[in-house]
């Protein structure tokens, strides 16, 4: 089934994301990546895997589901070697299958590589063509699999092999290259991605969030450069760039309004406290009238916190979690989705009837979830629902890894706040400023805000928006 096609049938939330940790001079690697990867494990829920450099080789475990089901089938204990690579991933488009679960492998000339990836590359199908009418075999549907093959073949004479391979990617990427005797580390020129550089005594570790860094005890030195490649091997480290400085940074600014844990620090900034910042600067742009604000669980959290502070309002939890529902995306029938969805949730009937109620969430990307939320707080007798989303309205679908939705299946595309009030029949909808997104970023220059504005950091041609939009060129990437 086509990944777009399949989009309709998804939940609300849009998916990214993928996460990676690397560790070299550990001598437990495998235990450290798989402490690591669970504090990542946010960032994706369909599969993981640990590569292990073991002598000029390399040893890889890998499988669907969560890391700790995958831990069971086939404990990670088994690899033996002191540097090593970890993903946890969400497939951006079409069904996740094991074949795309990563590190991916593959053997050049100079030994056994391992890849792993978190991003999309928007010309990754012109580089997949370019190789398969050149002879290539491709193993995989995931657009990650092109920088192995870039890896293994010359690139230009006397050039960096690794850079070269780098430099020809055009889009979002954070990777981590493993071979038989260095792990590498490499953020794309924009900065679209996060990765960030830390120690664990004498090992160096790379992570997709500080807060992977914090749980297997090291300490955050620094994030990597856009456009770096960091090398570590028996020499230490030692850091180059691929590509020159770019004209503008482009970091994702969904990244603190929605994927990111909590208590990561992110290019630079408390994830945190940026959202209860927006929450704070929502509730002056649009205040409501009402008698307690509540959050749409998880996302909403500490933007509810802030808009109810600035506004004097109490606080309420009237969403209960049942952590027993299972994951709804794994289910294969769009309406058994839906159902275990609404599971997950549920309304405090005692609290909410006669009450004026302020619902908060981070984001509002199809509106269909956010519907049968106000649904649920209308059935349990709500007087009022004023929804507040911390963010502003997506209209414009995302090329770098994150799974918007195709432009017609979103909602704010072509349509009204008021519009999109009346689908989710809320009694007032209010949506963050784009000036607001960025007032808590000193840096709000350095982000990427296409979903909002439409404006893309990279030069596409309206072949490459075709093909990704339609998902033409590769049957499944990854996050």
């Amino acid at each position: 089934m086509n990944g777009r096609r399949a989009a309709a049938d998804r939940l609300d939330k849009p998916r990214e994301a993928c996460g990676l940790f690397g560790v070299h001079g550990h001598p437990q690697a495998a235990a450290i990546i798989r402490e690591g990867l669970f504090a990542l494990q946010h960032r994706g829920q369909e599969g993981a895997g640990i590569a292990v450099a073991c002598g000029s080789g390399i040893q890889v475990i890998r499988g669907q589901g969560l890391l700790t089901e995958v831990d069971a089938r086939t404990p990670f204990d088994a690899l033996n070697g002191c540097s090593g690579i970890g993903h946890v991933r969400y497939s951006t488009t079409g069904a996740s299958s094991l074949r795309n679960v990563q590190p991916l492998t593959g053997e050049g000339a100079d030994g056994m590589w391992a890849v792993a990836h978190n991003g999309n590359l928007v010309n990754a199908g012109a580089l997949r063509r370019a190789r398969q009418e050149a002879g290539a075999l491709f193993h995989t549907g995931t657009d990650s699999e092109v920088l192995l093959h870039l890896l293994v073949v010359p690139n230009r004479p006397g050039g960096d092999r690794v850079a070269g391979a780098l430099e020809a990617l055009d889009g979002a990427f954070a990777f981590l290259l493993l071979n038989g005797r260095q792990l590498m580390a490499a953020r794309d020129r924009y900065g679209l991605r996060p990765l960030s550089l830390g120690r664990l005594g004498p090992a160096w570790v790379f992570a997709s969030e500080t807060c992977a860094l914090e749980q297997v005890g090291a300490t955050h030195e620094r994030d990597l450069e856009p456009g770096e490649l960091a090398t570590v091997d028996a020499d230490g480290l030692r850091s180059t760039r691929f590509a020159p400085e770019p004209p503008r940074r482009a970091q994702c600014v969904f990244e603190m309004v929605y994927f990111a844990r909590p208590d990561s620090r992110l290019f630079g900034h408390w994830v945190h406290e940026v959202r209860v910042a927006h929450g704070r600067r929502l509730a002056r742009e649009h205040p409501a009238a009402v008698d307690c604000v509540t959050a749409i669980p998880d996302g909403g959290h500490y933007a509810a916190q802030g808009f109810a502070c600035e506004s004097c309002l109490p606080l309420e939890s009237l969403f209960v979690r049942n952590h027993y529902a299972g994951r709804a995306f794994i289910v294969p029938d769009a309406a058994a989705r839906a159902q275990r969805a609404d599971r997950k949730l549920a309304v405090l009937a005692s609290a909410v009837r006669g009450r004026r109620v302020a619902v908060v969430d981070d984001s509002l990307v199809r509106g269909t979830t956010i519907r049968r939320r106000v649904a649920a707080l209308r059935q349990a007798g709500a007087a009022e629902i004023h929804l507040r989303i911390a963010s502003p309205a997506a209209a414009h679908p995302c090329f770098y890894g994150i799974d918007f939705p195709t432009r017609g299946e979103l909602a704010a595309s072509g349509r009204t706040a008021e519009d999109i009030r009346r689908f989710v029949n809320a009694d007032s909808l209010g949506y963050l400023s784009p000036e607001g997104l960025v007032e808590p970023l000193a840096d709000g220059d350095r982000f990427c805000r296409a979903c909002f504005t439409g404006d893309y950091p990279t030069a596409m041609g309206s072949d490459d928006k075709t093909s990704l939009d339609n998902d033409s060129d590769l049957g499944d990437s990854h996050g």
